[in-house]
């Protein structure tokens, strides 16, 4: 038996009963046989990629590229949002958020603001915000950086830090945005986005390396036509996706070659 998670998606209780429903029909479809596990946090999502019995689960694009190819899991495929920032591709972004009576108004608003991170192996949470700071404010950070606090774990702790005021402000992950805008809107009370980041590639479905390829193949290919299917057509839609897609490994490079010409633009590690 592989395992299936929706851990990085997994923002309310709503919506983790939209995606058990959803690897249920992945299951049947692709004729696997799937237990559905929440590792909910704190545990370190980096403890679930490690697990040698993976069948279908959310990983972070950034630390998949940043590892040897030879230990890189299986990339089974990437969703596609509904949403404009994906351009209906298998891209994603952040949305910089703000507490919902600052008085900002534009992306310029933020300089001098505490900014909260979730973790620093997340391209949404983390390496996104760092390069929108260092694009939008390169200059105003060559002597000085904008203070910062973390790790606040995940996108609905970076919500609830700017609410309390712990920060002024901080990057969420506009897939999971979306997810609580339609499913759970009382989540996302009391902030509203100041920016979004430029899109990168999205999160992926991933299968551990060990899988047999006759059941990941199925995996990929029950994904990739879900939208066909009209049962795996209302889940997408009931989730904000339009389809998933293949995964193009190479376009995933971006996101470890950022981090490293931050560095050397003088927007060190916090």
């Amino acid at each position: 038996m592989l395992v299936a998670s929706s851990r990085m998606y997994n923002v309310a209780p709503e919506v983790r009963s939209l995606w058990d429903g959803f690897f249920d029909w992945l299951s049947r479809q692709a004729d696997a046989d799937l237990e559905i596990v929440a590792h909910d946090a704190p545990a370190p999502l980096s403890e679930l990629w490690q697990r040698p019995d993976l069948g279908a689960v959310f990983m972070c694009g950034y630390p998949f590229i940043s590892m040897a190819p030879e230990l890189r899991p299986i990339a089974l495929a990437a969703p596609v949002a509904l949403a404009a920032w994906s351009q209906a591709k298998p891209l994603y972004a952040s949305h910089i958020v703000v507490a919902a009576n600052n008085a900002a108004k534009t992306p310029k608003d933020l300089f001098g603001m505490t900014f909260g991170w979730t973790v620093r192996d997340s391209q949404s949470g983390y390496h996104a915000l760092r390069r929108f700071l260092l694009e939008g404010f390169s200059s105003e950070f060559r002597d000085a950086l904008p203070p910062a606090k973390g790790p606040f774990l995940n996108p609905t702790g970076i919500i609830q830090a700017v609410r309390e005021g712990l920060v002024d402000a901080g990057p969420v992950d506009a897939y999971a945005f979306e997810l609580l805008r339609v499913h759970a809107p009382e989540k996302i009370s009391g902030v509203k986005v100041i920016a979004t980041t430029p899109s990168t590639p999205c999160p992926l479905l991933i299968a551990s390396r060990g899988t047999p390829h006759s059941l990941s193949d199925n995996l990929r290919n029950a994904l990739l036509s879900a939208h066909e299917d009209a049962e795996g057509a209302k889940w997408l839609e009931s989730l904000q996706l339009r389809r998933f897609a293949e995964v193009a490994i190479d376009d995933y490079a971006i996101l470890a070659e950022y981090p490293g010409r931050i560095e050397l633009e003088s927007l060190h590690a916090w």
